[in-house]
């Protein structure tokens, strides 16, 4: 399977990642995945002023980070480290307290993953002397699902091991079979509380690219139809949701589009990142620079309130991807002040940023109570690494 890989992308294996945020990945993450066979790495550390993380953040690894750093280590050429990431990912799915259909959950308890069921993030709430959880970590997002199958085909990639192929493809029949909504797209997924979920309606944009990007990687690899099938039924989700310049975030519960003036930053980049075959959706760049950019980076959503790290990253790599280096280099060259001591860069520069979005994806719940805080975070250093090495992490490939 290597081999298939090198033909695909032109006889090599994306380089080696050089610059300045390999290393702070590398001492994040390291330590805590030396001497581990399959580890999860927690998502956010403490900010500056703060003594700890919010209970509910305490033991949390999201799935969509963890997927993340793993393909920015191999980007890094530290594909042992990923693999302990990979093989996290590969027994939680096949090691769940209560669905055996394959699924990922949307987190997990950071640490080392043992032999059972893979433990799920929590806390002990000592004024009601209960166990809690978070219902939305407890869920399982299609999109979470895509990325981890995105780390996996990359580690595949890389190693040849047909163990993460076949993770690979099972995350993607669980979509296949679970998320499918009509003719065109994949809904949200499964929200709540262990055994009863509810059912997610509405269909995201942002998970429809993801799908997208695993499905064509799996057909690429194997030819099978089905994977093809489901790149076509997520592309006509892509194709709906783009309005001339823009994307909308997807579908309400309903089937209906979302709101126009609902807007978000990796909902105009990954679309046309996952699809190479849509250069007219790159005009969702010039639509971002335009409605979504503040001083010195990109906000997350329309309301300009400062600077999303994370996002930042991902324009960087966009605007590589588009031919505009220099605009990208000036986002890096920025971000570099966002370093913490550990190695990671914060999710944010200002102390909150607002996103207009929900904690509860159901939604049960409308009010705009979904923030970033200004805590070093996993999944901004990841793409901060993937932009800097010109690595596009929904096709495993580098960009030119």
């Amino acid at each position: 399977m290597v081999m298939v890989a090198m033909a695909l992308f032109g006889g090599a294996l994306p380089a080696r990642a050089e610059g300045s945020f390999c290393p702070g990945l590398m001492k994040a993450v390291g330590p805590k995945l030396a001497g581990h066979d399959a580890m999860f790495i927690r998502s956010y550390e403490p900010g500056a002023d703060e003594e700890g993380l919010p209970l509910g953040l305490s033991t949390t690894a999201f799935v969509y980070d963890n997927a993340l750093a793993a393909i920015a280590l191999v980007a890094c050429d530290r594909v042992d480290q990923a693999r302990a990431i990979g093989n996290a990912l590969v027994h939680a799915a096949s090691h769940d307290r209560t669905f055996d259909d394959g699924r990922l959950r949307n987190a997990y308890r950071a640490g080392p993953v043992g032999a059972g069921a893979a433990l799920l993030p929590g806390w002990w709430d000592g004024q009601k002397n209960i166990w809690g959880e978070d219902a939305a970590q407890d869920g399982t997002s299609t999109g979470n699902v895509a990325w981890g199958a995105l780390a996996l085909l990359t580690l595949h990639q890389a190693t040849g091991e047909a163990t993460y192929l076949s993770a690979a493809r099972r995350l993607m029949d669980w979509i296949i079979s679970n998320a499918s909504s009509g003719a065109d797209g994949f809904s949200g997924g499964f929200h709540g509380y262990d055994p009863q979920q509810i059912r997610l309606t509405w269909m995201s944009t942002e998970h429809n690219a993801d799908v997208h990007a695993v499905a064509s990687w799996l057909f690429r690899i194997t030819s099978e139809p089905r994977y093809q099938d489901a790149a076509q039924k997520a592309r006509r989700l892509l194709d709906r949701s783009f309005r001339g310049d823009h994307f909308l975030l997807g579908t309400k519960p309903d089937g209906s589009l979302a709101d126009d003036n609902l807007l978000a930053l990796d909902v105009q980049l990954w679309p046309w990142m996952a699809v190479a075959d849509a250069p007219a959706w790159r005009k969702a760049l010039t639509f971002a620079g335009t409605h979504l950019a503040v001083d010195g980076g990109f906000d997350f959503n329309g309301d300009r309130d400062g600077v999303w790290v994370e996002g930042t990253a991902q324009a960087a790599l966009a605007y590589r991807m588009v031919g505009d280096p220099a605009d990208g280099q000036r986002l890096l060259a920025g971000m570099r002040a966002d370093r913490t001591a550990s190695g990671l860069l914060n999710a944010t520069r200002s102390a909150r940023l607002t996103t207009g979005l929900s904690i509860d994806p159901s939604g049960q719940t409308t009010i705009p109570d979904f923030f970033y805080y200004k805590r070093p975070h996993l999944g901004a250093t990841a793409w901060a690494v993937l932009a800097e090495a010109g690595w596009n992490p929904f096709t495993g490939a580098r960009v030119p």
